[in-house]
């Protein structure tokens, strides 16, 4: 998997990228996950297997992008306790405002360190 500032430089290639295009790139996931991401922004509190049917995919599938998009902390999970027994977790996307906050401190950060590394060059 190419690292962020591989990822940042191919976005600089493209004239207008779609802002599902600028996560993936920034955050470094794929579009599977930005797809994820996006239906639960639409389903908040859902379970793995109501995304599953609501993605058209493989609970397992969906499962690991949720573990993605929470290490990357584009998803919250708690866990409801069932009336019956037991729990089931709920999945919650955070608002797209925090995760463009995130975007724009990444995006910060790598123009310092390309900043820099201009700077470094000379006779």
């Amino acid at each position: 998997m190419p690292n962020r500032e591989q990822s940042m430089e191919e976005l600089m290639l493209v004239d207008s990228p779609e802002f599902e295009r600028i996560m993936e790139c920034v955050f470094g996931i794929q579009p599977h996950e930005t797809r994820t991401y996006f239906r639960l922004l639409e389903l908040p509190g859902s379970t793995v297997a109501e995304l599953a049917s609501a993605l058209d995919r493989d609970r397992s599938n969906v499962n690991r992008s949720l573990s993605t998009l929470r290490e990357k902390e584009l998803v919250e999970r708690e866990r409801r306790l069932l009336d019956g027994g037991g729990y089931v977790y709920q999945y919650f996307a955070v608002p797209v405002p925090e995760a463009q906050e995130v975007m724009h401190e990444a995006v910060d950060e790598w123009a310092k360190t390309v900043h820099g590394r201009i700077e470094e060059f000379g006779p």
